[in-house]
């Protein structure tokens, strides 16, 4: 995979020479390519925003040294031999970034980052690429940073991670919360290592068992405990498939019930008379 990012801090994309992605790069895995926006921009100050047409504060993100950008990176990428790219564009106001996504990017030969700085970037240089390749807008949470670098780096971190011998052990992600599957709209239960006792606390006896089967069963438990704890509104959007007959034991112990359409809702408490 190929991964090229324009911003105007390419200091702030150090993190990845660290780490999976790190080690990914120097193994050949993946090919990161930082470039400095400023480079397009040619006047004494370097000048890559402008006051927004209709007033209001902020400053707005030319289209000129994206567009020179983004032409220059697009070639030089396909000279070198690379595939269509997606160009992935973090902003507040894009599709969640979630695992189905991750899933989808890693599956891509190249990816094209344009994180931007203060209101964003002029909405004409989406439109302009949007019209030749795949545009990603994507957000990764309900809050507003101060510029998409850090996005750029929860994306890649998520995205990398899956491709092909990246992890130490290739089924390593198959039970995150997420994860294509059975796991798809759950979060991972609670995970335990040596030692087997720690300041007075022990960990479950299923996890010293041995028996596959009933650990296999207890993580299950934990996952729909732990979602139905912290992400409920996970479990109401499940398909009433998605749920196997000790599933259903479970949510209703936790006080779920199914619907008329075999969806799980949460029952509400009890009123004393």
């Amino acid at each position: 995979m190929r991964l090229d990012v324009v911003t105007l801090f390419p200091e702030y994309l150090e993190p990845l020479h660290l780490s999976l992605v790190g080690k990914a790069r120097a193994r050949g895995q993946l090919g990161v390519h930082v470039h400095d926006l400023r480079q397009w921009a040619y006047d004494k100050h370097h000048t890559v925003d402008d006051t927004p047409y209709g007033g209001g504060p902020g400053m707005v993100m030319k289209t000129e040294p994206w567009g020179e950008a983004l032409d220059e990176v697009i070639a030089t990428g396909y000279e070198h031999g690379a595939a269509e790219p997606v160009l992935v564009v973090p902003t507040p106001s894009g599709r969640p970034f979630t695992q189905e996504l991750a899933v989808a990017l890693s599956a891509r030969p190249w990816l094209i980052f344009t994180p931007a700085r203060y209101e964003g970037i002029d909405r004409r240089v989406t439109e302009e690429y949007a019209a030749r390749l795949p545009v990603c807008e994507v957000s990764i949470g309900d809050y507003v940073l101060a510029g998409g670098e850090a996005a750029v780096l929860v994306i890649t971190e998520a995205v990398a991670r899956l491709l092909p011998g990246v992890l130490g052990n290739a089924e390593s992600h198959r039970d995150d919360s997420f994860a294509p599957g059975a796991m798809a709209n759950l979060l991972e239960g609670p995970v335990y290592t040596k030692p087997p006792a720690w300041r007075g606390r022990g960990i479950p006896e299923v996890l010293l068992s041995g028996h596959h089967g009933r650990i296999a069963r207890w993580r299950r438990d934990e996952a729909l405990r732990r979602t139905a704890a912290h992400r409920p509104e996970l479990i109401e959007r499940c398909e009433a498939t998605a749920f196997d007959k000790k599933d259903r034991e479970t949510l209703s112990i936790l006080g779920w019930a199914p619907g008329p359409d075999g969806r799980f809702w949460l029952r509400p408490p009890a009123v004393e008379e």
